[in-house]
């Protein structure tokens, strides 16, 4: 480096002056290394887009979980239930993919909705249908 000047105050000066530079330059480099790692998460989440975990393990039976993939044509069915302060409102069951749904549904079965329609503490959404969808008449 060049000869540096001998005096206190112009010393101070430079060292002012690279300390600001040292921290505009630090502050871009921030910004760019933030852009650069979002555009790389954007990148990867492209590159390998996430696939759907299946279930694994076994049922009480020894056999291997049953596949509760849906139909192409089937949405599924869910069923909500809703606490109040007066105590739990009669569940009700979804089609899957109903506007209607409040809270958080768990995903059920045909046959475990078929089943839970059956009980007089359960009813089916009045939007959705889903009595008319797995073919039962409630009248």
């Amino acid at each position: 480096m060049s000869d540096l000047p001998p005096d206190t105050p112009r010393l101070q000066a430079i060292l002012a002056h690279l300390d600001r530079q040292i921290a505009e330059n630090d502050t871009i480099g921030i910004y760019l290394r933030l852009q650069r790692d979002a555009v790389q998460k954007a990148l990867t989440k492209v590159q390998h887009p996430p696939q759907q975990q299946r279930p694994r393990g076994r049922v009480k039976g020894g056999g291997p979980l049953p596949d509760f993939a849906l139909p192409p044509t089937r949405t599924g069915y869910v069923v909500q239930q809703k606490r109040t302060p007066h105590g739990p409102e009669p569940a009700i069951i979804h089609l899957a993919d109903c506007t209607m749904i409040e809270g958080t549904p768990h995903r059920i079965r045909a046959d475990e909705a078929r089943a839970a329609l059956t009980d007089p503490n359960i009813e089916p959404c009045q939007f959705c249908q889903p009595d008319s969808e797995l073919g039962i008449d409630l009248a």
